[in-house]
């Protein structure tokens, strides 16, 4: 992988009154991205294997990559101003004149959703990574009050 991307999973996903906080990170550094609520369920309901009832739009971009011929390749948390992330979605498309790479722009909230839904890498730019607060601290410090409460409803890979 290129030196300029960090490999990062969704750590833990928490609801809060304007949206969710998704905590994203490695082994060393955890940053937050607040999305809002619809996106959050979203990507706490892939992460817990639960399928809606109806497709949602990311069910629905999913199946109209696949009626294309595409697969998401992985995301990239490409750049961030103010409290503002942005994204990159990198499409691999294959038919008989050849191979393409597509690179789209969305929000990071819907790309965690597909790349999360896909099973694909999430990356984030050096610079960006390096330059986000660390909220490990306080994403340690919620783990521990959830499990002195007894809260099991958010969670993420280390929940």
């Amino acid at each position: 992988m290129q030196t300029d991307l960090v490999a990062v999973t969704v750590k833990h996903v928490i609801p809060m009154a304007n949206g969710c906080a998704v905590f994203l990170g490695e082994d060393t550094k955890t940053f937050v991205i607040y999305v809002d609520q619809f996106v959050g369920k979203a990507i706490q309901m892939t992460i817990n294997g639960v399928k809606p009832e109806r497709p949602a739009t990311h069910d629905l971009i999913g199946s109209v990559l696949l009626g294309f011929g595409a697969r998401l390749e992985h995301i990239v948390v490409n750049d961030a101003s103010k409290d503002t992330f942005f994204a990159r979605i990198l499409l691999r498309m294959e038919n008989e004149l050849g191979q393409k790479i597509v690179e789209l722009d969305a929000r990071p909230s819907d790309s965690i959703v597909l790349a999360l839904q896909h099973k694909r890498p999430i990356y984030v730019a050096r610079k960006v990574f390096t330059n986000a607060p660390d909220m490990s601290e306080v994403l340690a410090n919620v783990l521990k009050q959830q499990s002195e409460d007894g809260d099991t409803n958010s969670g993420g890979e280390d929940a």
